[in-house]
C-alpha cells in the first residue's frame, strides 16, 4: 500500500491540463466490442480503473495497441466470448465497477454477458436494476448465481421497444444504448441520463454507423442496425478534475490556470463554485482562478443558508460534492451540503474534523459546514483515502493545512487521477509518494 506525504500551507501557481474524462473512457472503451473493425480512441487517461478495463478487454481477445501517449487502437475481431465464464474473468471484472458496462456491448453483439458483482468505491448502494430492467425489456433473460455472485444475461435476439427508466442512471443508460444499437427495430429511452459522457458515447456510436437521435436530451431514439464499423474518437477533458483544481486553487490561495477545459461541457460546475465565493475567470477555453485571501459564501435571496446539492445532469455532479465540502471549511459563511445520490459519501468528514474543520454531520446525506474564514487553518494529520473523490478532497485539505499530512491507501486516488503527485509538484506542491 502506498501513501502520500504532504507538507501543506504552500501557495501554488502555474498551469495544469486536465486528463481525459475517466467516466467517459469507461463507457466508450466498452463500446469497441460492438464491432470487428478497428476503433481508435485518443486522450485516454493513464489511471488504474481504465488500465484494468483495457486488460479485461485483452483477456477477451481484443487486440490493443498503444499508438502514442493516451492514444490506443482496439480491434475486437476475434473475441472468445466463452471466457466470460472463467474464474479469471470473474476476478478481473469484480475488481472494477466499470466492468458492468461491458454487458450492454456483449449482449448487443454476442447475445450473452456475464456480470460479477462489481467492486469500486464504498459510497453506498449502487444498484444495477436500471441496467437489467432495460436488458429485459429488450428481450434478455437475467439469472443470478449466489454461488458465483454474478449475473448471467442472455437472449436469442434483442428487439427494440419503448422504456421509461426508473432513474436517470448514467451507466444504466450507456449500457442500454450499447445493447439497443444492434437490436431489431426501434428503441425509445425516456428519462435517459443527459451527462456529456452519454452524449459522447452516442456521438461515437453514430460515427460507427448507429442511428441515435435526441443526443443530449432525456429522450433517445435508437434505430437498430445490423453492424457497426470503426471510428476515431477523442475523450472530453475530465470535468471532475477541473472542479478539483478549482477547489485546490481556492483552498491554497493559489493562482492557477486550468487549460483546455471544454467550457461548454462543464455545465453549472463553475457557477456552483462561484456560489462559494471563488473567483473564476473564463478565457477562451481556459479557466483562471486568481489567488484569494478569503472567499465568502453567498446566501439565498431570503438570507437563508446556502445549500449545495447533487443531482442528475445538468445538476451539480455528485463526484464534486466532496470537493465543495472541503472548500467550504475555509470560507466565510456556512453551507449545507446535501449528498442525495449516495448514502455513504459524506462519511469521510470525520477526517476533516480531526484536521480542525467545523462540520456537523446531520445524517448520511447532509452535512453543515461552518466556514472558519481562514482564522483557524486546518492542521496536518494521518488519514486513509476511502474512495477516489473523498481521497482527492482530503489531498486538497492536506495541501492547505499547516504541517505534515500522510494519506494512506492512495491506490484509490490513482484509480481516477493520473500522475496527480507529479502534476501537483509542477505547481509547487510539497508532495511525495511513499
Amino acid at each position: 500500500m502506498s501513501s502520500f506525504e504532504i507538507v501543506g500551507g504552500k501557495r501554488l501557481s502555474g498551469e495544469i491540463v486536465p486528463q481525459g474524462a475517466k467516466n467517459e473512457a469507461l463507457q466508450v472503451i466498452c463500446a469497441v466490442l460492438l464491432t470487428d473493425c478497428e476503433v481508435t480512441i485518443d486522450n485516454i487517461p493513464d489511471i488504474r480503473d481504465v488500465n484494468k478495463l483495457i486488460e479485461l478487454l485483452e483477456y477477451l481477445g481484443v487486440k490493443v495497441h498503444k499508438l502514442a501517449k493516451g492514444t490506443y487502437s482496439f480491434k475486437a475481431d476475434r473475441i472468445d466470448i466463452d471466457r466470460v465464464s472463467t474464474e479469471r474473468y470473474s476476478q478481473m471484472a469484480a475488481s472494477l465497477r466499470g466492468s458492468v458496462m461491458l454487458a450492454g456491448a456483449m449482449l448487443g453483439r454476442f447475445h450473452r454477458a456475464f456480470v460479477p458483482t462489481p467492486g469500486g468505491d464504498k459510497i453506498g448502494r449502487r444498484r444495477l436494476d436500471t441496467h437489467f430492467s432495460g436488458f429485459e425489456k429488450l428481450g434478455a433473460t437475467i439469472t443470478y448465481s449466489f454461488e458465483k455472485k454474478a449475473y448471467d444475461v442472455s437472449c436469442n435476439r434483442l428487439e427494440g421497444c419503448y422504456m421509461l427508466l426508473d432513474e436517470a442512471s448514467v451507466t444504466g443508460t450507456a449500457n442500454i444504448i450499447m445493447a439497443a444499437v444492434l437490436a431489431e427495430g426501434t428503441t425509445t429511452i425516456f428519462n435517459a441520463a443527459c451527462e456529456p459522457y452519454v452524449s459522447q458515447l452516442c456521438t461515437m456510436l453514430n460515427s460507427m454507423g448507429a442511428k441515435i437521435s435526441g443526443v443530449g436530451s432525456n429522450l433517445l431514439t435508437i434505430e437498430g442496425v445490423k453492424s457497426l464499423s470503426g471510428c476515431s474518437h477523442r475523450l472530453l477533458p475530465d470535468m471532475i478534475e477541473v472542479g478539483s483544481f478549482i477547489g485546490l486553487a481556492a483552498m491554497t490561495k493559489s493562482d492557477i490556470t486550468i487549460k483546455q477545459v471544454n467550457l461548454k461541457q462543464l455545465g453549472n460546475i463553475p457557477d456552483t463554485f462561484r456560489r462559494l465565493g471563488i473567483q473564476i475567470e473564463a478565457k477562451d477555453d481556459d479557466l483562471h482562478i486568481p489567488s484569494q485571501e478569503l472567499y465568502e459564501v453567498e446566501t439565498f435571496m431570503d438570507g437563508s443558508i446556502m445549500t449545495i446539492s447533487d443531482a442528475p445532469w445538468p445538476g451539480f455532479t455528485p463526484d464534486l460534492i466532496s470537493i465543495a465540502l472541503v472548500v467550504a471549511t475555509q470560507a466565510k459563511g456556512s453551507v449545507l451540503i446535501h449528498q442525495k445520490m449516495f448514502e455513504s459519501r459524506l462519511f469521510f468528514v470525520d477526517k476533516l474534523i480531526d484536521m480542525g474543520a467545523k462540520i456537523i454531520l446531520c445524517d448520511p446525506h447532509r452535512a453543515t459546514v461552518i466556514g472558519s474564514e481562514r482564522k483557524y487553518p486546518l492542521r496536518g494529520v494521518r488519514m486513509v483515502s476511502p474512495d477516489i473523490r473523498a481521497g482527492v478532497a482530503l489531498l486538497i485539505a492536506a495541501l492547505s493545512a499547516e504541517g505534515r499530512s500522510v494519506i494512506d491507501n492512495i491506490e484509490q486516488i490513482d484509480r481516477g487521477y493520473q500522475d496527480i503527485d507529479i502534476r501537483l509538484r509542477s505547481l509547487g506542491a510539497d508532495i511525495r509518494r511513499l
